[in-house]
């Protein structure tokens, strides 16, 4: 049998599929991330795995960034990509730049021009490949001019081809309205798409500050920590597991642990033995369902896994036929559990149906 004319290794497996905001690019529903596992906690041939697994599933979106393990996950990532060989016009990859790979030098981090376009330069290195689809500004950065980094994606998308898109992450509502106000005056390009924190225990700028860049220009979302970092697994729900990501980043979630201790933290942990008999409902853990719960708001456009394992990958996308099972009464009945919906700013009996 001869080769196809065009090479293919991608199939759906039944994956959903969502535009990344308001452009024509589809991204998987559930995308796989490096934060804090690729080049960290997993090294060598299980990335390799790890990236075959999510593919083999239907996933064709991968997130990391320039500081995760200092570059090295990003090495990590774009070696395991080399090996395995997938067109690359099949998979949606994303970077992000901001805090640097922990050099010295002043200019090797932040958002100014030279560092957008050199640290991306770096990334694009690390990753060996020519382009990533989305360059994220991983914080607002106050020293520089939101203008020059305005211009300076606009470089690096419009005159260097190194990438096709730019995005925010954990930006504000303003500072998202005001670089895509100056994009709009100055024939620039605007940012499409926000990478915030969003899970069930974390809700209000994702649903209420942002809600007005959503119907305004159709803002796109990556989001991140879709588990409240595997408290929403019930995990934690007796203490703290040798290998779990609180006892692996002990540094880094020192101040969470100490949360997760106290009367707030404990009453969490009752919410979510709640939320497991939801879950139990519907043949499913609680992990599934916070899962599902946070890709069934319309305004998210992939939710990023970040699986150390393979069969905690695989076990979470058990995640993907629950999210059509949650139906309005089951949202209301998850609504009650969790008690914290935001609440926006008054109408006074004036808002739009």
């Amino acid at each position: 049998m001869s080769d196809p004319v065009v090479a293919t290794a991608y199939d759906p497996k039944g994956m959903k599929f969502r535009y990344l905001g308001n452009t024509g690019l589809q991204v998987s529903v559930f995308s796989y991330g490096g934060w804090l596992t690729i080049g960290g906690t997993q090294k060598g041939n299980v990335v390799k795995e790890l990236l075959k697994a999510a593919w083999d599933n239907g996933i064709q979106t991968f997130d990391t960034a320039e500081t995760y393990s200092n570059g090295a996950s990003e090495v990590e990532m774009g070696q395991a990509l080399k090996e395995l060989g997938w067109p690359r016009d099949e998979y949606v990859l994303t970077t992000k730049v901001f805090f640097g790979t922990g050099r010295k030098e002043p200019n090797t981090r932040g958002l100014s021009r030279k560092h957008i376009v050199e640290g991306l330069k770096s990334s694009l290195a690390r990753l060996q490949t020519p382009y990533v689809d989305v360059v994220f500004a991983h914080r607002p950065d106050p020293a520089t001019p939101i203008l020059e980094i305005v211009e300076a994606f606009t470089q690096t998308i419009r005159n260097l081809n190194l990438a096709y898109y730019w995005g925010t992450s954990e930006w504000s509502a303003a500072q998202i309205t005001e670089a895509t106000l100056l994009a709009e005056k100055h024939n620039l390009i605007a940012p499409v798409v926000e990478q915030p924190q969003y899970n069930a225990f974390h809700r209000e700028r994702f649903e209420i500050e942002y809600a007005p860049l959503f119907q305004q220009w159709g803002l796109g979302t990556t989001i991140w920590s879709p588990l409240a970092s595997g408290l929403l697994t019930g995990k934690y729900n007796d203490g703290i597991p040798e290998d779990s990501r609180f006892a692996t980043n002990k540094a880094f979630f020192e101040n969470t642990v100490k949360e997760l201790q106290s009367e707030a933290g404990q009453a969490k942990i009752e919410k979510v033995r709640k939320l497991t008999a939801i879950a139990g409902k519907l043949d499913a853990k609680v992990g599934h369902l916070a899962l599902a719960w946070a890709a069934k708001n319309p305004n998210v456009s992939t939710v990023i896994l970040g699986a150390t394992k393979i069969e905690q990958l695989l076990d979470n996308l058990k995640a993907l036929p629950l999210i059509d099972k949650l139906t309005p009464e089951i949202m209301e009945e998850i609504e009650a559990v969790l008690d914290n919906k935001p609440k926006g700013p008054a109408t006074f009996g004036r808002q739009q149906r």
